[in-house]
């Protein structure tokens, strides 16, 4: 335990007795519940799992002997990613996110074939741009969007002829994986997520989100995949997974290039508008890079609004 000088001490999360966190990751599940309406619980219980089996990677912060927040990273071979930090709001956040992400760096820069490390962290709670800055971060700034379904706009345009819509089956994982990589290939969200840049790397993202829970409880049956009739090759795609009751989020809409800016993703919004509507789910949310306008224009059309403002970074060495 060391420590600092502005009175926070960080202790390893491998030593921690999770339950001496459960103040800091109640209040994490408020914000969570009431600023984008998540329910946050099955993702604490993993992370209080993984600290009560010691395996979890990072930091606790106390103030006084109270715990303040807490940090993790994961080891994903050539990267690090921090996979959440959050620091009550009865604490200076800003100063001890950066303590935290500080300490967090230090444990990872030293790692042998180090590529980049991913701040990929939903805007559930502390303000990162700050934090991430000082840490020669690149920042990209996000939104977090959600719509009420009950006023969602009516599917009025046709289906393009030639095309078939199929809900998501198992069959689609290496195909999907393979547009992923294709649609993001020049685009500004691969440089943030480099899972996106490669076939292996979006079969790892398709994974996580299908069978590991890693964006809610997936939902393949409002989940779908475009392609020409008599044809296996996917030409768009939207995944949709559950992250309350009522509430679903999008986890991934592409379309491939040469195919985009006719409607096809908007057609794939809708398609997955029309399944939730009838499975009676009565929200939809999904994050946008802000420098992705045309995507954002499409959204607001549709009805979804900016509710947080974020950022992810990445840090090169």
């Amino acid at each position: 335990m060391a420590l600092l000088r502005t009175r926070v001490e960080l202790t390893d999360l491998r030593r921690v007795n999770w339950r001496k966190l459960q103040p800091v990751f109640e209040e994490e599940a408020r914000c969570w519940k009431e600023q984008l309406r998540w329910d946050y619980g099955p993702s604490l219980e993993l992370i209080r799992n993984f600290i009560q089996s010691h395996s979890l990677l990072g930091y606790a912060a106390w103030q006084k002997g109270e715990p303040a927040g807490y940090g993790f990273y994961i080891l994903e071979e050539h990267k690090g990613l921090i996979g959440g930090l959050f620091v009550s709001s009865r604490f200076p956040p800003t100063e001890i996110a950066r303590l935290l992400l500080r300490e967090i760096l230090a444990s990872l820069r030293p790692l042998p074939h180090l590529a980049r490390v991913e701040a990929q962290l939903m805007p559930g709670g502390t303000e990162m741009d700050d934090a991430l800055a000082g840490e020669d971060f690149r920042i990209y700034h996000r939104q977090f969007m959600l719509m009420s379904l009950a006023g969602a706009p009516a599917d009025g345009q046709n289906k393009p002829s030639g095309l078939a819509l199929s809900p998501w089956n198992d069959r689609w994982l290496r195909p999907a994986a393979r547009l992923i990589r294709l649609a993001y290939e020049n685009h500004i969200d691969g440089e943030i997520n480099d899972q996106y840049r490669s076939e292996e790397g979006a079969n790892r993202f398709l994974r996580n989100i299908v069978y590991q829970r890693g964006c809610g409880e997936f939902l393949p049956r409002a989940s779908f995949v475009l392609t020409f009739s008599e044809s296996d090759v996917p030409i768009a795609l939207i995944l949709n997974s559950e992250v309350a009751p009522g509430v679903a989020h999008t986890t991934q809409v592409c379309v491939l290039p040469g195919y985009q800016g006719h409607g096809l993703g908007r057609g794939m919004l809708q398609a997955s508008v029309c399944a939730l509507e009838s499975l009676g789910y009565t929200a939809l949310s999904l994050t946008v890079t802000c420098a992705n306008r045309s995507a954002i224009a499409l959204y607001e059309n549709m009805g979804f609004r900016a509710v947080r403002r974020f950022s992810a970074g990445v840090w090169l060495p």
